[in-house]
C-alpha cells in the first residue's frame, strides 16, 4: 500500500458539489502541490484555489486533511470539494493523477481500512450495502451494524468457543490440573445456545434480505384478470400492454416501485394456464419461476366471473407455498357478478379497483414491509455471511458428539472449524488465540 490512491466519491452527474478523496503517504504533499499552500491544518477546512498541472486555475474549493492514523483508511487523507459537475471533478482528478496518484480501485479506500485495522469486514460489508439498501428499516439496519452490532455477536461467540476449545485442550494435555467437573455440561449448553441464536439469525436474514435489496413482489393470476392494469396502476404508467385479449403478456415484466418507506420490484407475469402454443408455454414456465423466486405473491382474482378450473389451479399453486406471503385481490369487484371466494377466505382476500390507485392493495403491502422491518432479530446481508455461520453450525454439530463420547481431539478439531468459519464474517482467527485462553485463565506452565 505504498501506492497514493485517487478517486471521485461522488456518483456521477449535475449536482452542487463534487469530492474528489487521495489516500496514502503522498497525500499531503499532492495538496501542497495543487492548492500552492504549504500550511495546511489537519481537520481544518480550507477554502483554497486549486490549480492543475500548467498552473491554471480549476476551482475555489474546500480542502480537508485528515492526518494518520485519525482517517477513515488509518493513511493520510485528503478531501477536495469542490463545485459539482463532471468537468471540474475530472480536471482536479486528472491533475493529481499527473503528479504521481494512482486510481483507486473499486472499493480500495475500504480495503485499506480494513488492512489498516480502522474497520472490521462487518462494518465494510454495511458501508457497500448501505449505498444500495431499497428501504428506510434497510438503512437502520445497516447503521447498527456500522455501529458494531454484529461484530458483538460475533466476537461473543468467538469467545465463547475459543474458552470451550481451551478447556478441551487442557483436559487433553493437562488432565492432572484441577478441571471444573461440571465443564462438559456447561460447554454442550453454550454450543446449543449458540445453534438456536444462529438459526434464528439466519431465518430473520432471508426473511428481511427484501430490506436491502428490494422486496420481490410477483403478481399472478390467469389471463385477462387485470395483472397488467394493476401492474400499470401501482406504476402510475403505461409500461405493460393492457387489451381484452387473453395471453397478451407472453413474458415477465420487472419494474421498481415505491410503496411507503420500500422500493419493491414488481413482477409481472403470464397468465397461468395451459398453453396453446409454445411461447405462451415457456412465459407460463416463467411465471412459476417468479412466483418460486418471489418474497410477496400477489395473487389476482377476476371478481366479474365465476370461480373456474384456471382459479382453482392458482389456489393450488398458493397453497404449495408455505413460507411466502401471499395477498389475494379480487378486481373488478364492483361489477355486478360476485366471486365464488370459497377457497380463498383463509387468505383474507381484498378488494381492489383501479377507481382508488389500489389503495386497498397498497395499504396491505406497506403494512407488511413495515411488520417485517420491524423485527429486532440480528440481519446477516450478504450471502457470504450467511454461509459462514451455516457452516459454524454445521461444524458446532459435528464437534458436539465428539465432545459427549470423551473424545477431545476430535471436538477441538471440529470446533476450530467452527471458529473459523465464525471469524471470516469480521476478522481472521488466530490459533494463538486458544493458547491465549489456556495459559491466560489457567496459569499453566509456571
Amino acid at each position: 500500500m505504498s501506492t497514493t490512491i485517487v478517486a471521485i466519491a461522488t456518483a456521477t452527474g449535475i449536482s452542487s458539489i463534487s469530492i474528489i478523496r487521495v489516500s496514502g503517504s503522498s497525500s499531503l504533499a499532492l495538496a501542497k502541490r495543487v492548492s500552492k499552500k504549504e500550511d495546511i491544518t489537519p481537520r481544518y477546512a480550507h477554502l483554497t484555489s486549486l490549480y492543475n498541472r500548467d498552473n491554471h486555475l480549476i476551482d475555489h474549493a474546500i480542502m480537508i486533511y485528515f492526518k494518520n492514523p485519525h482517517s477513515f483508511t488509518g493513511e493520510d487523507i485528503v478531501e477536495f470539494q469542490c463545485h459539482g459537475g463532471m468537468i471540474v471533478a475530472q480536471e482536479i482528478l486528472e491533475t493529481l493523477l499527473a503528479h504521481g496518484a494512482v486510481l483507486a480501485e473499486p472499493g480500495e479506500f475500504s480495503k485499506r481500512a480494513f488492512l489498516n485495522g480502522k474497520i472490521d469486514l462487518t462494518k465494510a460489508e454495511a458501508i457497500s450495502k448501505l449505498i444500495e439498501t431499497k428501504s428506510v428499516d434497510g438503512a437502520k439496519i445497516l447503521a447498527k451494524q456500522l455501529k458494531g452490532d454484529l461484530k458483538e455477536f460475533i466476537d461473543e461467540s468467538r469467545e465463547a468457543m475459543l474458552r470451550a476449545t481451551a478447556y478441551s485442550e487442557v483436559m487433553i494435555d493437562y488432565a492432572q490440573e484441577d478441571i471444573p467437573e461440571d465443564i462438559v455440561a456447561n460447554i454442550l449448553k453454550q454450543l446449543d445456545a449458540l445453534i438456536v441464536k444462529i438459526d434464528n439469525i439466519v431465518d430473520a436474514s432471508y426473511r428481511r434480505k427484501g430490506l436491502i435489496e428490494g422486496f420481490r413482489v410477483a403478481i399472478v393470476g390467469k389471463p385477462n384478470v387485470g395483472k397488467s392494469s394493476l401492474l400499470n396502476g401501482l406504476l402510475s404508467y403505461d409500461r405493460a400492454i393492457v387489451s381484452d385479449i387473453a395471453g397478451t403478456t407472453r413474458d415477465t415484466i420487472e419494474e421498481q416501485v415505491r410503496i411507503g418507506s420500500h422500493i419493491i420490484r414488481l413482477i409481472d407475469t403470464a397468465g397461468i394456464r395451459d398453453a396453446r402454443d409454445s411461447i405462451e408455454e415457456i412465459g407460463v414456465e416463467r411465471s412459476l419461476k417468479s412466483i418460486s423466486d418471489a418474497d410477496v405473491v400477489i395473487a389476482l382474482f377476476d371478481g366479474s366471473r365465476p370461480f373456474d378450473e384456471e382459479d382453482r389451479r392458482i389456489v393450488e399453486i398458493l397453497e404449495s407455498m408455505e413460507t411466502k406471503d401471499i395477498i389475494v385481490a379480487i378486481n373488478k369487484s364492483d361489477l355486478e357478478h360476485i366471486l365464488d371466494d370459497t377457497f380463498l377466505k383463509k387468505y383474507n382476500p381484498i378488494s381492489i379497483n383501479y377507481k382508488d390507485n389500489f389503495k386497498n392493495l397498497t395499504i396491505r403491502l406497506q403494512k407488511l414491509f413495515d411488520t417485517i422491518g420491524q423485527d429486532e432479530e440480528l440481519m446477516l446481508i450478504s450471502t457470504r455471511q450467511i454461509e459462514a455461520v451455516e457452516k459454524t453450525k454445521k461444524a458446532i454439530l459435528e464437534a458436539k458428539e465428539p465432545l459427549i463420547l470423551g473424545e477431545l481431539e476430535f471436538f477441538s478439531y471440529h470446533l476450530q472449524d467452527a471458529i473459523i468459519a465464525l471469524s471470516s464474517i469480521s476478522k481472521p482467527y488466530d490459533s494463538e488465540e486458544v493458547l491465549d485462553k489456556m495459559f491466560g485463565e489457567f496459569c499453566l506452565g509456571k
